[in-house]
Order: structure tokens, then sequence, then C-alpha cells
């Protein structure tokens, strides 16, 4: 954690600060009370602030808080008040907002201000982004403005562009006009803000999709994520700030909406949390622009799968009920199950047997009525018998039930296909675990070794992670012979 020492840098001119005075008096707050709301929303980004009442009172005189200080008061007043606020609301010099990226944005084209500038941060030298902590207060504000919202009236935007005139003959003794130069593609060719979006373009953000899930899943969110977001920066934001039709439209944010949130899978892959829940938040916003329930709801889904991996299980399972809530009972049984499949693993890591049961039979009957016939959206087509199977293996290890842990986890690795390599590895590592669990130590090792073989050939921190969470449970068997075995394997991998 790091520290930051409360000064202040001085003003120039001092002169009182009546605009947060006003704010202070209708927010009831005691300058003891919004130093001590400031300092604990700093230790939330891993700042030690230690401010105090008496640097209230120098800021109500004039001076300017230091660093990301006064994104943190307009974070507080915010919370408070119940609305958006600024530093400069406040009488406070302007700096990057520590929530920025959180915002549920009031309109579309606010949310693509906000999502275009976060994939413009990510491609720029801004490794800090990266760095951002994850905060787990950053999930209520977003979740609880999409269930109770409603789609956007309108956001098409302009009107198509006119088919362009029949080229005239040049006149005789003319040349033909300026062409493009050796190597520079004509303009048409060429994407930028204003252009005419069609359903080819939609289609092509799709394919690109199909891509970049398939390189994520085989090799890793660090393969590939940083691809994804230059094109995110370069094709779909001019796409967004393009001529569309309000059926296009729709189309248009679905798509980007789904490249934004595997930015943010990604980006959970590669352990930069903070930037992945930035991600799953503005895809949440974006799908809701697309009028499209149902993808919002696997959207909350990714929020409350990322939230289990951090150990904080109540607020997966309030993701994963607000996904269930938002859709009701209409959605596909996939659907259906996927959701409740994520809350089964929220109440496992909570340690409540009972209802992680009870949801992992609600998504078990799920699965079991989805006729193939049925209209699966395509983003849910992967959740079937394997991953189910998964979810009950991954939430039975979490209970420290082994041997239905292993059960599933054998069952998964059975009836999963190829191009699920990190799936399966994670797998393996929950069916070493288990092994581990029952004291089968050789068997547990020889899956384990499998398992570290797999994950140095991938750029992903989840499965460095899993594979480093066997090791840590395989610790007090260290001087077994299968241990010793089993690190001498894993340290040929350099």
């Amino acid at each position: 954690m790091s520290t930051e020492r409360p000064g202040s840098r001085p003003a120039q001119q001092r002169s009182p600060n009546r605009q947060l005075a006003a704010l202070i008096a209708e927010a009831g707050f005691s300058n003891a009370g919004l130093a001590r709301r400031v300092d604990q929303l700093g230790l939330e980004h891993g700042l030690d602030l230690r401010y105090d009442k008496t640097s209230v009172t120098r800021w109500l005189r004039g001076q300017q808080p230091r660093g990301t200080t006064p994104a943190l008061i307009a974070e507080v007043f915010t919370r408070r008040l119940g609305r958006r606020l600024t530093a400069q609301d406040l009488g406070l010099d302007a700096c990057a907002p520590v929530y920025a990226g959180l915002e549920f944005a009031a309109s579309p084209a606010e949310a693509v201000d906000i999502v275009s500038g976060l994939w413009r941060k990510d491609t720029g030298s801004h490794g800090e982004l990266r760095k951002i902590a994850f905060t787990s207060a950053g999930l209520v504000v977003p979740s609880r403005d999409w269930l109770i919202g409603r789609p956007d009236e309108r956001v098409g935007r302009g009107e198509p562009v006119a088919p362009p005139a029949q080229a005239r003959v040049p006149a005789q003794g003319r040349g033909p006009g300026p062409r493009p130069g050796r190597g520079e593609p004509p303009r048409a060719l060429e994407r930028g803000p204003g252009q005419r979006v069609t359903g080819g373009d939609v289609a092509a953000l799709r394919s690109v999709g199909e891509l970049f899930r398939s390189l994520d899943e085989a090799h890793g969110g660090g393969h590939a994520r940083q691809a994804l977001v230059r094109y995110l920066e370069h094709e779909a934001e001019p796409m967004l700030r393009g001529r569309y039709g309000e059926q296009t439209g729709r189309r248009l944010f679905g798509a980007v909406a789904e490249l934004t949130r595997l930015a943010g899978w990604t980006a959970y892959d590669i352990a930069a949390h903070g930037l992945a829940q930035r991600y799953f938040v503005q895809a949440l916003r974006l799908a809701q622009a697309a009028a499209d329930r149902a993808f919002g709801s696997f959207v909350l889904v990714s929020m409350s799968r990322q939230a289990v991996h951090l150990g904080h299980g109540r607020e997966a399972v309030q993701l994963a009920r607000v996904a269930q809530q938002g859709v009701g009972a209409a959605a596909p049984p996939v659907v259906q199950a996927l959701m409740h499949g994520a809350e089964a693993r929220g109440q496992a890591t909570l340690g409540e047997v009972r209802a992680c049961t009870a949801a992992l039979a609600r998504a078990e009957q799920a699965l079991e009525t989805a006729r193939p016939s049925e209209d699966v959206p395509y983003w849910a087509r992967f959740f079937d018998e394997a991953r189910l199977a998964a979810d009950f293996a991954h939430s039975y290890l979490d209970l420290r039930q082994y041997r239905s842990a292993a059960q599933h986890a054998e069952r998964s690795l059975r009836l999963g296909g190829n191009g699920r390599a990190r799936g399966r590895l994670l797998c393996q590592v929950a069916l070493a675990r288990a092994r581990l669990g029952l004291g089968e130590i050789e068997q547990a090792c020889a899956l384990g070794a499998e398992a570290a073989h797999a994950a140095a050939e991938m750029r992903s921190a989840r499965a460095y992670e899993a594979v480093r969470g066997f090791e840590q449970q395989l610790e007090p068997y260290r001087d077994a012979p299968p241990a010793r075995g089993y690190r001498d394997r894993v340290s040929a991998l350099g």
C-alpha cells in the first residue's frame, strides 16, 4: 500500500471554498466525518491518506489537496448525495478520477466517450491503468442502474449517407484528378468518424470477436489483449461515432459490448482486475444501449466470476442474482443455467453449502430442459454439460467436499472438447487439489505437473495462480516422493 502525505498545494490566491462548504452542509458532514470518509475511500484504492478535520479546514480556506484526493472527495459526495459530482463541482482542481470507467453513463453518447477514453488509455503507455485496484464498492451503482434502467429511446446517429453522384467523364485534355498514392488505400476503404455503418461492419465486429475469444481460451488473455483493445480503438470507435439508423445502431452497440466484455475478460485473466472491472461496467452500459437484456446478464455473470476469483463471495452472489432478476424467466434455459452456476460459485466462496447446492440444482435443471432447436444467444453457446460440471467441481472444491469435486472434475474433462485449453487446465488443477484433499498424492502430483506444463505455454495469470494454489496445498507433503518428483518436473520448465 502506498502512503500519500495529506498535504496540500499552496493556492496562488487563497479564497474560501464556498462550493465545498455548501456541499458539506448539504451532505450533513462534519469536517472530521468528511476526512474519515476520504481516508476510507483511499484505502479501497491502496492509499494511506491520513486526513483529519484540520485538513478539511485548510481545504475550506482555499488550499488544494494533492494527487487523486480531489477525485476521492468528489466520489464521497457522489455516494452521499446520489448524484455525480466532479472535483470542479467542489471548487477543487481537476485530476484523473479514481472512479474513471466505473460510471454508468446517462446516455449512449456519454457511454461512447467513456469507453473510448478507456480504450485509448489502455493502448497508450499508461501502465498505471493496468495496476488500478478493483473495488467492490464500484459494483453497486452500475448493477443497480442496469437493473432499474430502460433501453435508450434512441441510439441512431445522423441520416443515411446519400449515394455518391455518378462520376463525370473528365473534359478532353484534362487529367482525371488526383489519385491515391502508391500504397495508400482509397478513402472509401478507410474507417473514420461520420461514415455510414452497414450490416457488414457489424458482422465484421462479430467475426473479430469469435477470433479473439478463441485466442483467449487457447492461449490466455495476455496473448492478444492489446491487439483487441487497439482494434476497438481504431475500428469500433469510428463506427460508434459514424452514421447509422436505430436497428443498425442497436446491433452495433451489441457487438461492441461483446468486444468490450472480452477486453475485460482478458484483463481479468492477466490479473489487471481494476481495468477488467471498468471494461465490464462499460460493456454493461453498451448492452443497455443495444436493448439486449440477456447479454447484460452475461456481463454481470462475468463480473460475478471475477468477484469469486478475488474472494468477494457476497458481491458475486448479488451480481448473479441481479442478472437473474434483470432477465426473469423469459431467458433461454442455457442462460438460466449460466446464471445459476455463477451464483453457486459465489455461495461456495461464502461456505454456504445449502444455498450452493440449491443453485447448482437449478442450473442443472435449467440445462436439462434446453432443447437443441432453441434459439440460444451465440455468446451463451459455450455453456454446456462440461462447463456446468466444472462449476460443480470448483464449487465442491471450495466447500472441501473433495469426493464430489473429483467426480465432477473428471466428468467435465471427459465431456470437454478441443479449443478449451485454459478451462481444461483449471479443471485439471481442481481435480489435482481434490485428489490431494483425498490423500491421493501420487495422482494429484501427476495431474498438477500436467497442468503446470500447460500453464507454462499460456499467458494467463489465472492459470499460473491455479498452479500456485495447488503447490501451496502440496507444501505439507513436500518430503513425499511424489511431491519431490513434481518439483523436479516443474523446475525443468525453467
